[in-house]
């Protein structure tokens, strides 16, 4: 690997972590990261109509209710964050 690689592969990298919020830093937190899963995996359920079907049979609630519950659950999808501890 040349330095012209490594300086092309971290380019990428900087350009797909500026154009996309879940993919994360150098300085994104335990927390970040697993809110950011919780509602890439909430969003994904409410797109896919058979995904969503799937856990409305599950729970035996209308799909409706469903789609409602997930949207509600991706507001605070991991709680509260926890306190920062100040340097």
């Amino acid at each position: 690997m040349q330095a012209s690689d490594r300086f092309n592969i971290n380019s990428q990298l900087e350009h797909l972590q500026a154009k996309y919020v879940g993919t994360g830093h150098a300085d994104l937190t335990r927390f970040e990261w697993a809110v950011n899963i919780q509602r890439d995996s909430y969003s994904s359920y409410i797109g896919h109509y058979p995904m969503l079907a799937y856990f409305a049979i599950a729970e035996n609630e209308s799909i409706g209710r469903e789609r409602y519950n997930f949207m509600q659950k991706m507001l605070l999808p991991c709680g509260l964050p926890p306190e920062r501890d100040e340097d």
